[in-house]
């Protein structure tokens, strides 16, 4: 089963690339808030209850699961979300896939399209998995919040049972879990995928990358902004107590967002407000902020 840190790039990549992802977060909210502030900050970061107390009062809004699982958890402000490693299995044309290829799905034809659960380009396999509709909100930090429409997401995630594809065993013939999709005229895009798996090592998550257009989508050389989504930990637990999520309740149930290698200096920007239930699925919502 795949790992962000234990991938064919090599564990000490990865972990390196993670800690300096780290630091230099935790270096620009010293800068921010001041040696005092900054200092406060640092006692917070990556272990306990520290990280999740300070999201939650941050959040704007919060409920726990009801009788059928659903949660919400949002920002209501408009924030500049934070810059995130692309991780190992990108698929973006900036390494190379298990082929030993440049891997870019940004070149394959049909990349274009908002469900993402099948292959394409000749590929057939098909994701399952719990629904999942991902809706990503794109807005201007430099101008009050204002929805950026005309812009392009490029999202990917493992598929339930931790794999990626064009990367790992059992999916390098693949290109599910991956797709773009051009912002509407509210700053939308969204995406029909399923519920992410969890491996070892870290909690459920999604990728994306913004682009100015779907026509400079192509590479990721053009890409304005890399982050990860994160899920409330009620939500996850529900939907690996259902079949087809192999090892993901036992892996999830070992890390935390607080302890998470990319989540535990502060995820309240990257929480999704998700609704919904195991049985018929759910929605993420996120709202993104980019200094356009």
């Amino acid at each position: 089963m795949p790992q962000d840190h234990d991938s064919h790039l090599g564990l000490s990549h990865d972990l390196s690339r993670l800690h300096q992802q780290a630091f230099e977060r935790r270096t620009a909210l010293r800068w921010l808030l001041g040696a005092g502030a900054g200092a406060m900050g640092m006692s917070g970061c990556g272990g306990g209850g520290s990280a999740a107390a300070s999201t939650t009062s941050s959040s704007g809004s919060s409920s726990s699961s009801d009788t059928t699982g659903s949660t919400s958890t949002s920002s209501s402000s408009c924030s500049l979300i934070p810059s995130e490693t692309e991780g190992p299995y990108p698929g973006d044309g900036s390494n190379n896939g298990a082929s030993g290829s440049v891997a870019n799905a940004l070149a394959l034809s049909g990349i274009v399209r908002s469900d993402i659960r099948a292959s394409i380009a000749g590929a057939t396999g098909v994701a399952t998995g719990v629904p999942l509709q991902v809706i990503i909100e794109l807005v201007n930090t430099n101008a009050s919040c204002a929805d950026l429409s005309g812009y392009a997401v490029y999202l990917w995630h493992c598929d339930a049972e931790g794999r990626y594809s064009m990367y790992s065993s059992g999916a390098t013939a693949e290109n599910y879990l991956r797709g773009v999709q051009a912002t509407g005229s509210d700053g939308t895009a969204v995406f029909q995928t399923i519920y992410p798996g969890c491996y070892a090592g870290r909690v459920p998550h999604i990728h994306f990358e913004i682009y100015r257009s779907t026509t400079t989508a192509t590479n990721w050389n053009n890409k304005l902004r890399t982050s990860q989504m994160c899920f409330p930990a009620d939500v996850s637990s529900a939907v690996y107590a259902t079949s087809g999520y192999g090892s993901s309740a036992a892996n999830n149930a070992a890390i935390s967002l607080a302890t998470d290698g990319i989540f535990s200096d502060g995820y309240a920007t990257q929480i999704a407000t998700v609704t919904g239930s195991a049985s018929a699925g759910y929605v993420a919502r996120l709202k993104v902020g980019i200094a356009a």
